[in-house]
């Protein structure tokens, strides 16, 4: 299966549509909520940094996109309640959701196995695998309420490719492919709720730098050059698509 790799969204295609991005505030969580915005969607922008995701909804709404919303929320340290006062504001406000776009995420150390720092490897394997499974757990009565829900997590080539020096990150992303798949499974009798992960590729992102110091971001593609398929996955042509992984390059 595969789906258009330099999708562009027609107008409206999100229209109706309430999506949250996680990372909103920076790389490519922002160039998403921005498309999705462009695309007719109501984005809850989600994100540890209240003031980035302000200046994020300031851009949404000069386009003259629906208004978005703001979730501040730290994934490293949100506890239960703060989950649960986030599911609880969605439901109040929105009544549904009928998109999930887990884009947060954090490197950690490049450094060899032997010599990784353990409290980074709890961070790193918390902030981009345990907190994606509990939002996604804790989101999915009000995403059951959607149309055509679609979950979309954020994968890496690290998953294909296992390669030395990736520590907690590959371990993390890798893991996350084991929750996408068993959430699908265990979905697969709810047909209108789809799951399924894609991998940007390389981008001209912050992450990107810190994982390559010595790169020439002006030879990577910016993040909103790769947001079409997860837009497509988000919009009603996705629909029957899920349980896979997708490369957006």
């Amino acid at each position: 299966m595969s789906i258009p790799k330099n999708f562009t969204p027609p107008a409206g295609l999100l229209a109706e549509r309430v999506v949250l991005v996680t990372g909103a505030s920076s790389g490519l969580g922002r160039a998403l909520a921005l498309e999705c915005a462009r695309a007719g969607a109501t984005v809850i922008l989600c994100g540890r940094n209240a003031a980035k995701l302000g200046r994020v909804y300031d851009e949404i709404e000069s386009a003259g996109a629906p208004q978005p919303a703001i979730a501040t929320l730290d994934l490293a340290t949100a506890t239960a309640t703060h989950y649960d006062a986030l599911a609880g504001t969605i439901e109040a406000e929105f009544g549904r959701l009928d998109g999930l776009v887990h884009a947060a995420g954090v490197l950690g150390d490049r450094t060899p196995l032997e010599q990784y720092d353990v409290p980074t490897w709890c961070r790193v394997l918390h902030v981009n695998l345990t907190a994606p499974f509990i939002l996604t757990q804790v989101l999915l009565p009000s995403l059951r309420k959607g149309r055509d829900p679609s979950i979309v997590f954020v994968s890496s080539g690290v998953v294909r490719n296992s390669r030395p020096f990736w520590g907690a990150y590959a371990v993390a992303k890798t893991g996350l492919e084991s929750v996408r798949s068993m959430w699908s499974q265990e979905l697969e009798g709810e047909p209108n709720v789809r799951v399924n992960s894609i991998n940007p590729g390389p981008m001209r992102t912050p992450m990107r730098a810190a994982a390559y110091p010595a790169e020439d971001p002006e030879t990577l593609p910016n993040p909103a050059s790769v947001t079409g398929p997860f837009l497509y996955l988000l919009s009603a042509l996705g629909r029957g698509t899920t349980g896979e992984y997708f490369d957006a390059q």
